[in-house]
């Protein structure tokens, strides 16, 4: 399996989004390429992670592999295998076989970008230390491997997730660089909506992204929403208008879209006596600042769907 915009079970990537706002992420990720250096993107969820690697990796054209971590990743499924149907016929030779996307990856010069690495097991992790510390690794009965010039591991982890993740040992951060990817600015956050659902008022688009924010700012609420939210409350308020007949600013949509896109995208503070909808709502019309009359007049009155603009 040749590298490239592939994963590690050989299924072709789509191309990224534009990077938004990340122009000093890029300067760099591209730097630390460019001198050998191996590399933790580090960040909560929809910080645009993997996005930024795809997009730099496509401009300075270095081919990549890409590895989702889970607990199922072992050292062998890293390494690769021999196939078990020809090594009895075969013997152990090398000619049978199978890389695994580090292997790939040295073997061909290319990126190996590990998605989720707290989630990884810490003897696959020992794997990956050998070859970024010595740029080679043993592989029972095939011998050592050595890694092609261009050979460079990514990794991506969110260090605020606790559910099963494991700490990464200091020997690992020992070996990488850290580029740490804060929440983006309201501004770029609303640019990143634009881009995927272009056709909804400028205003609206900027209150919702308002009420995303301000997930990660209540009081009973630890862990907020990221952009990913605003963008699906975004195309689930479109899509419920359109069904229904009704505005885009119905507030029945609103807390409908809002309430389906976020609530499971937030975590609450233990004790906090509240659910996760009930938050949402009180945020969704915080932000909307909606009165109980308007409400009903806009349900009777109806009007456009934005479909209908």
């Amino acid at each position: 399996m040749g590298a490239g915009s592939v994963d590690a079970r050989g299924a072709a990537i789509t191309s990224s989004p534009p990077v938004v706002d990340r122009a000093r992420e890029i300067e760099l990720l591209e730097a630390a390429l460019s001198c050998g250096a191996h590399v933790l993107l580090e960040g909560p969820p929809g910080t645009g992670k993997s996005t930024l690697l795809r997009s730099v990796a496509a401009d300075v054209d270095v081919p990549y592999v890409l590895v989702e971590g889970n607990a199922e990743l072992t050292p062998a499924r890293l390494l690769g295998q021999f196939d078990p149907a020809l090594v009895l016929s075969r013997g152990y030779s090398p000619e049978i076989f199978a890389d695994g996307p580090l292997l790939e990856a040295m073997r061909s010069g290319a990126l190996l970008y590990v998605e989720e690495l707290n989630r990884v097991p810490e003897e696959t992790l020992n794997v990956l230390l050998s070859a970024m510390s010595e740029g080679q690794v043993a592989v029972p009965r095939l011998g050592r491997v050595t890694a092609a010039p261009g050979f460079a591991f990514i990794a991506a982890m969110n260090p605020f997730d606790a559910v099963g993740t494991a700490r990464v040992s200091s020997a690992l951060y020992d070996r990488t660089c850290r580029i740490v990817m804060g929440y983006q600015s309201a501004e770029a956050e609303t640019d990143i909506v634009a881009l995927r659902e272009p056709d909804v008022d400028a205003g609206w688009r900027e209150r919702v992204v308002e009420v995303v924010r301000s997930t990660r700012t209540h009081p009973d609420i630890e862990v907020g929403s990221s952009v990913r939210g605003a963008i699906d409350l975004t195309r689930l308020a479109v899509a419920l208008s359109r069904r229904r007949g009704v505005p885009l600013t119905d507030d029945e949509v609103g807390v409908a879209a809002a309430t389906t896109a976020l609530s499971g995208r937030i975590r609450l503070h233990d004790g906090c006596g509240r659910s996760a909808e009930d938050i949402i709502v009180e945020l969704y019309r915080r932000v909307f600042a909606v009165p109980e009359e308007s409400r009903d007049d806009e349900r009777t009155r109806g009007g456009e769907s934005p479909g209908e603009r």
